[in-house]
Parts: structure tokens; sequence; C-alpha cells
């Protein structure tokens, strides 16, 4: 057995280990950090692959963003987590069957690694980063470009959904408070004074 292959076989094992973590740990902040440890692993087997783009990325996008996000919303919200788990047990044959399906589609596509049926690996002549960027921006630029403007077209009906105007909230007009003047707002009222009797 190489070194590589030692790496390999220790970073999956990390893997295996941390996703059923994540599952099987009842505090989701303990979750979350697990994930965020198969994340680092799956990056470490990535950059084995050779595929040092896409294990950066991962590192960057949802280590550094997605999972602080998750951390954020969970802290934040106030979750009734013992609810959640009552109705456990109902959800275990639908995950019992894609875990399922995922481990037949995994042993199929080892299979055909392993019987030399799967596809050819690319000759290393040029790095990852550059033959990425140039499938992405010069041979795929216009499937690139019009998932770029669906994603931006979801993001701003996201905000228009969410983004409503209560109607007991007050707000304040700018152009309304400059044109005030002090007898809109001020009154003066003359009365007399009282007297007191001797």
């Amino acid at each position: 057995m190489t070194f590589e292959s030692a790496i390999f076989y220790v970073f999956a094992a990390l893997l295996v280990f941390a996703a059923l973590r994540v599952i099987s740990t009842r505090n989701p902040v303990h979750a979350a950090l697990w994930l965020v440890l198969a994340f680092f692993t799956a990056a470490g087997i990535w950059l084995l692959l050779g595929a040092e783009f896409l294990a950066i990325t991962l590192v960057l996008v949802y280590v550094g963003a997605v999972m602080v996000l998750f951390l954020f919303v969970v802290m934040m919200l106030d979750v009734n987590f013992d609810a959640l788990r009552r109705n456990f047990r109902s959800y275990l044959p639908v995950g019992a069957t894609v875990g399922l399906l995922v481990f037949f589609e995994m042993a199929l596509l080892i299979a055909g690694a392993t019987r030399g049926a799967g596809p050819a690996a690319a000759a290393a002549t040029e790095p990852n980063t550059r033959a990425l960027g140039r499938l992405l921006y010069v041979d795929y630029v216009y499937p690139f470009e019009i998932a770029a403007v669906i994603l931006l077209v979801a993001i701003v009906a996201a905000i228009a959904l969410t983004h409503r105007r209560r109607r007991e909230t007050r707000y304040q007009d700018p152009a309304e408070q400059v044109k005030v003047r002090r007898k809109d707002r001020v009154r003066i009222l003359e009365m007399p004074s009282e007297k007191r009797e001797p």
C-alpha cells in the first residue's frame, strides 16, 4: 500500500465517521461542526484526486459561508428539536430506501470502474482550474450565462416575496419632513393667567 492510498483511507474513514455523527448527534450545533469536518475531509480526498479547484471551492463556499449561516440560524432560532424528533421513526423507511439507492449507485460505479467501463481519465496536460475555466467560459458559456440569469431571477423573487410592508409599521417620508414648517407642528395657545384670591 502506497502512502497516497493510506492517506485516502484515513480521509475516507474520517469522512464516514463525521457523516455518521452528523445524523446521530442530538445537538444541532455539534451536528454542524461534524459536517464541517466532513467537508474538510472531502476536500482532502478531492485534493488527492487532483481536483484542487473543487477542493478549495468546497472549503471556501460550504465551510466558510454556508456553515456559518447554518450555525447562525440554528443558534438564533428557538427551534423545539424534541418535538421534531418525536416523528423520527416515521421517516426511517424513506431514509433507508434513499440510502439503499445511493449505495446501489455507488456499487455500480465502483464495479464499472474496476472493469474498465468507466470514463477514461484525461491526460494531465494543463491544470484543472484552466481546463474548468475553458469549459465554463468557452465551450459552455451560453448555458453558464443562462444559469446565472436564472439564479439572479430566483434571488430577486425571493427578496420580493419576503419583503412585505406591514400595516402596523409606521414609515417616515423624508420629503414630507423637509416640507414641515413651524406653524404645521407648533400651536401657541394664549390663555389668561389665573388670579389667586387673597
